[in-house]
């Protein structure tokens, strides 16, 4: 009986270890055991040919005349009702009302969520997820929509190719500080362990976004999450949204992956996937090169300054050429009388010499 016994629970204990559990309870992280390079092992659609994010090479772009500006949709009219805000053991996210959503593509999107991206190096450091011309930006925020003209749900819509909507926010560090974004980080050390919620006061969500809705980049993409469905229209915001080094430092430093039960600690951070093979796919521009170049606040100053040199340059070099003529047109009228004086003879000294008078034959 003994070895019947013993023959059952090794049976049993050789189920439990073939018997692979759902990709959901799978708990993955950036890096570790089931980091990013064993995300398609256990999640296949990461190991796809349509990935997200991507960096966007901005002369292999292509112009698209068709691509509209975004309108944002109820984002300014939050109503009464307090937001959720939560540490998922990822990322902080805010749950967002079904009544907004975005205009400006093929279908009506609903929000559903936004969620924010960054590093643990500080400026400069990276942190974003998207990059431009190979380079990462300090931070990025998603603004999560589902397809609510074709499918009835958020679950139903992210698993078909046209099922979501993902708004791409690249975030840079300044000297100011962006007051529309303290309405996230204010509350974040409230949520500093995962699964821990909060309620926050609405606020105006489009104060988030970039002021020009107008010029972007739209590729078909996935989740850069796991299980990275490729369901994905992604537009990603030509301008960067600003946010001083204190709220990054506050992004990067607050949260925790850990649960509060957890006896060890592990901060939130670098939290953003690496960028993943373009392939086949072409990366569209609402925008062309020369509309969509934009100065920074020192490349204007520069310039202003550049052609306030040229200008006093200019004038100066002017006034030098004009001094010169008027000092030359005197000179030059003395020298013409001198000439004038040297070459002409007084009439009192000018003689007429006699004429030879004629000689005698001898």
């Amino acid at each position: 009986m003994d070895y019947l016994g013993l023959f059952i629970f090794l049976m049993l204990l050789c189920f439990q270890w073939t018997t692979a559990p759902a990709a959901e309870e799978i708990t993955w992280t950036y890096t570790g055991l089931v980091g990013q390079s064993e995300w398609s092992q256990y999640f296949p659609d990461c190991g796809g040919t349509s990935q997200s994010p991507v960096d966007v090479v901005t002369t292999q772009t292509k112009y698209d005349p068709s691509l509209i500006p975004l309108t944002p949709l109820g984002y300014s009219q939050h109503g009464n009702k307090p937001f959720t805000l939560y540490n998922n053991g990822h990322t902080a996210v805010i749950d967002l009302p079904d009544w907004m959503g975005l205009g400006g593509l093929p279908w009506l999107f609903t929000a559903v969520q936004m969620h924010l991206h960054w590093g643990s190096g500080g400026p400069s450091h990276g942190g974003s997820e998207h990059t431009i011309n190979g380079l990462s930006a300090d931070a990025e925020l998603h603004v999560v929509h589902y397809n609510s003209e074709l499918y009835s749900n958020m679950s139903t819509a992210m698993t078909q190719s046209d099922g979501l909507a993902v708004l791409g926010i690249l975030i840079v560090t300044g000297e100011e500080t962006n007051l529309a974004f303290n309405n996230i980080l204010n509350y974040l050390s409230r949520i500093r362990h995962a699964d821990q919620k909060v309620s926050i006061p609405a606020f105006d969500i489009q104060s988030l976004l970039p002021k020009d809705l107008g010029r972007y980049y739209r590729y078909n993409g996935s989740l850069t999450t796991p299980p990275c469905y490729q369901s994905v229209i992604w537009t990603l915001f030509n301008e960067r949204v600003q946010i001083s080094k204190a709220q990054l430092l506050k992004m990067e430093t607050i949260l925790y992956t850990s649960k509060v039960e957890d006896p060890d600690r592990m901060l939130l951070q670098d939290n953003y996937r690496a960028t993943q093979p373009l392939n086949h796919r072409v990366v569209f521009a609402s925008f062309t090169a020369e509309s969509g170049k934009e100065l920074s606040s020192g490349e204007v100053t520069a310039i202003v300054i550049g052609v306030m040199c040229g200008c006093v340059g200019l004038a100066v070099i002017i006034r030098f050429i004009v001094k010169t003529i008027r000092m030359k047109g005197p000179e030059k009228a003395k020298e013409k009388k001198q000439d004038m004086a040297l070459n002409s003879t007084p009439k009192a000294e000018k003689k007429e010499e006699p004429s030879p008078s004629p000689q005698t034959e001898p």
